[in-house]
């Protein structure tokens, strides 16, 4: 059995530090922030308090998606070295890096026939992407090959839940998402959107929650109705947020409360520079395995 690689991208939103310890390489998205080119290089250039504290005082970030050169260009030394790859893309729903990825595969393909180039659309995004990646890192230890790896993804990736919401509509706004009238009035009554992610991978608002203690109870909820074994669920969970620590951590203690063989497996994270220049502050995610993804 040959060495393989397990890779991602920096938008699975877990830390260089989490990378590095599951052993899974990550390619860098980039953005423009002002006049400045950075890296989205999991907060190493830019600290992420910094980063929305600049969309916070108006700054308008513009995302760049991975093109297939750039993706080349990062799988070809695994190649040459004689290592397959089973690289997981972000959600194919939200962004046309899958494609990029694939373009990618099919010309080094041409170059080195006798290697494996698998290709995930993940359906996911932030850290339920991460989780992914965290459970995919388990069982590639646990002696999975390179094609077992890829049945287990494609067979179970709907099975991660991704929950979110927002307390500043600003960015969903300037996003086209909801109108300024709307944006307006919501903001003056309080109005928190949950939303999730559905099984074609694409963001949708679920329901339209007034103040924020309401809708951090409705998430947490969610995740009491769809996770594994409900609240006896026993699984990791993976919260990220924008810029609202507090309220992440808020809503941590509370899922201990209502699950609690979390206790000790909840990991909060920041959302990066990719996802976060589109949500904008103010969101807060959760995730954790659960029944499969449905409309």
């Amino acid at each position: 059995m040959s060495e393989y690689v397990l890779s991602a991208c920096s938008a699975a939103d877990i830390s260089a530090e989490h990378f590095d310890n599951l052993g899974v390489r990550y390619l860098c998205f980039t953005y423009r922030l002002g006049d400045k080119d950075y890296i989205d290089d999991l907060g190493k250039t830019m600290p992420l308090d910094e980063f929305y504290a600049a969309l916070q005082n108006g700054a308008e970030p513009k995302t760049s998606q991975i093109t297939a050169g750039e993706f080349a260009e990062y799988f070809e030394p695994f190649l040459a070295e004689g290592k397959d790859i089973i690289h997981v893309c972000l959600s194919s729903g939200i962004s046309g890096t899958f494609n990029s990825a694939n373009v990618a595969k099919e010309d080094l393909q041409e170059r080195y026939p006798d290697r494996k180039i698998y290709i995930v659309d993940s359906l996911g995004a932030s850290a339920g992407y991460g989780l992914l990646l965290d459970k995919m890192a388990d069982l590639r230890d646990e002696g999975y090959s390179i094609d077992e790896l890829f049945a287990w993804v494609e067979e179970n990736k709907l099975y991660m839940h991704h929950w979110f919401f927002s307390t500043d509509l600003t960015f969903f706004v300037k996003g086209g998402r909801i109108s300024k009238a709307s944006g307006w009035f919501g903001t003056i009554l309080q109005i928190c959107p949950l939303l999730n992610v559905d099984n074609n991978g694409k963001l949708i608002p679920r329901e339209k929650i007034r103040t924020k203690p309401k809708v951090i109870q409705a998430i947490v909820n969610k995740m009491v109705e769809h996770a594994d074994g409900g609240a006896e669920y026993e699984g990791k969970c993976f919260i990220t947020h924008s810029g609202r620590f507090n309220d992440a951590k808020e809503v941590a203690n509370l899922i201990m409360e209502k699950i609690p063989g979390t206790k000790g497996k909840i990991v909060i994270n920041n959302i990066g520079t990719t996802i976060g220049s589109h949500t904008g502050p103010g969101t807060v995610a959760v995730f954790f395995w659960g029944s499969k993804r449905e409309n």
